[in-house]
């Protein structure tokens, strides 16, 4: 039984050694050449006695610095990914966090690492990979690692402001990808376009399903998200023909007619996830690629990314929502109410995880650990953690589970409980809106909505009232010329939430 992922490079290398492993549109690595880099990268750590400690990679996002993670777990170590697009002051907290030994960076990123709060060990990739690599002391660190040592630590945000530091092991990430993998059909044949930084869980999609099954990744620029007919002139240049994106980022396609003059020619596998898709705009991808394969994805960094999956196999109507189906293999879900007792049929719950795909909680950082991995309450005989998401879902007629808000999406207004998403998803229907997204202001007790597209504010007040109850629609709504996005590419709420009203 697989243990280790550099397993699946050191199976896959020498089956396609000449073959592309990741790409930009400037520059290419092939899986030999990521893995002879990746085995000087970690020879160089190892012999300056880094070991089980955390490895920050500060570089640009490039195929460089999928081979720097790569590295990194050779030496026994876990790498923590951020690059020059996050805020300075997120960067300091990370740091502080870590008190880490060793930055790796490159010959672009050096000198900004001198601005930052660090008094270790700078290691430059262009350097590192000139060394010879040490295989008696490579083979040393295999032989003593095992499946729960952890592999990498990505950040998430906090509630109080302090981002969490989300630690994964091998055996979550092998479980995640074997069933993720298997779910999207990968092969030797797929060809992927990664959208997300290299510093978000997300991108493990493309990393791991490029050294399992020897595909190839391109690696996006993050300018072509801003135009969407040059972005799918991209996934037609290099023949992309699976993508793993969030919603926001097809959206952006769809809505802005781009498919009157561009289609994507290769793409068979549209895989998306992180926010609800408008089916207004899934509808227009269905139609303008009816061949292709639609999967909704679900599932919190905590549980090593997804956790839940669903191929669209019906049609779905504008009032409809797409529901995220079923649990991969090895993994289960727990719908529990506010008693901590299962939700009954048709009921809404909180989404709690069980399973292997776990992660091993939050670096440095026990209180928050102990409030989101919790022992599971309905197995009270032996220790078994479960996560709790703070996602609210239920099970369909279809037995399929459909994810309804986030806890903290649902307010008290005007004497009724309200669900925000259920204002988003209305306001979607409209046909002249491209995005939308709601936010509550406590103080002055008022619904917000935000939203893009070509219809005024009062027409749009007026369609409103003939599609929501009174007491839901929004007391100001505000045009942008562009919704705010957070690195990641979904919506971001904390930004919208803070504006004067």
């Amino acid at each position: 039984m697989m243990k280790n992922i550099l397993e699946y490079l050191e199976q896959t290398a020498p089956r396609y050694p000449d073959k592309t492993a990741f790409a930009n549109d400037t520059m290419s690595m092939t899986f030999s050449e990521v893995a002879s880099a990746a085995r000087r990268i970690g020879s160089v750590l190892a012999q300056k006695q880094y070991a089980s400690e955390p490895v920050v990679i500060y570089m640009k996002r490039h195929p460089h610095m999928i081979t720097a993670f790569l590295g990194v777990v050779y030496s026994g170590c876990y790498y923590v990914p951020i690059d020059e697009e996050m805020p300075r002051f997120r960067i300091d907290l990370i740091l502080e966090t870590l008190k880490p030994r060793v930055i790796l960076c490159e010959e672009q990123t050096r000198e900004e690492i001198n601005e930052f709060a660090f008094s270790g060990e700078l290691l430059v990739y262009e350097e590192l990979i000139q060394a010879a690599p040490d295989e008696d002391l490579l083979h040393q660190i295999r032989r003593r690692q095992i499946d729960t040592d952890p592999i990498y630590i990505v950040f998430t945000s906090g509630s109080t402001g302090i981002p969490k530091g989300v630690i994964a092991c091998h055996r979550s990430v092998i479980d995640y990808a074997d069933h993720l993998l298997d779910v999207l059909k990968v092969s030797d044949e797929s060809v992927f376009a990664n959208q997300t930084p290299l510093y978000f869980d997300a991108c493990l999609k493309e990393i791991m399903g490029t050294l399992k099954c020897g595909a190839t990744t391109y690696l996006v620029p993050k300018q072509l998200f801003r135009f969407p007919k040059k972005l799918v002139q991209f996934l037609n240049q290099y023949k992309i023909n699976t993508v793993c994106w969030v919603v926001s980022a097809l959206t952006m396609i769809s809505a802005l007619n781009t498919f009157k003059s561009e289609v994507p020619q290769y793409l068979h596998t549209i895989a998306f996830g992180s926010e609800v898709f408008p089916i207004k705009q899934f509808n227009l991808w269905r139609k303008t690629l009816p061949n292709a394969r639609f999967i909704n994805l679900y599932g919190p960094t905590e549980a090593t990314g997804m956790s839940c999956y669903y191929e669209v196999n019906r049609e779905f109507a504008e009032t409809d929502v797409i529901p995220v189906g079923q649990p991969f293999e090895n993994t289960e879900i727990l719908l529990l109410d506010e008693h901590d007792r299962p939700a009954k049929d048709g009921e809404p719950g909180e989404i709690c995880i069980r399973g292997t795909a776990l992660t091993l909680g939050y670096y440095n950082n026990p209180e928050k650990t102990s409030e989101a991995f919790v022992q599971n309450p309905l197995q009270s005989h032996y220790p078994e953690l479960i996560y709790r998401t703070g996602d609210i879902g239920k099970i369909n007629e279809y037995g399929e589970l459909v994810f309804l808000s986030r806890k903290d999406f649902q307010i008290k207004h005007m004497g009724h409980r309200i669900e925000l998403g259920e204002i988003e998803a209305r306001v979607n229907m409209i046909d002249q809106i491209q995005s939308a997204c709601c936010v509550y202001n406590k103080e002055k007790q008022k619904i917000i909505l935000y939203y893009t597209g070509d219809v005024s504010e009062k027409d749009l007040l007026a369609d409103l009232k003939t599609l929501l109850p009174r007491y839901m629609v929004p007391n100001k709504v505000v045009p942008l010329a562009e919704m705010p996005l957070t690195e990641n590419g979904k919506i971001n709420r904390k930004m919208l939430a803070s504006r004067p009203v």
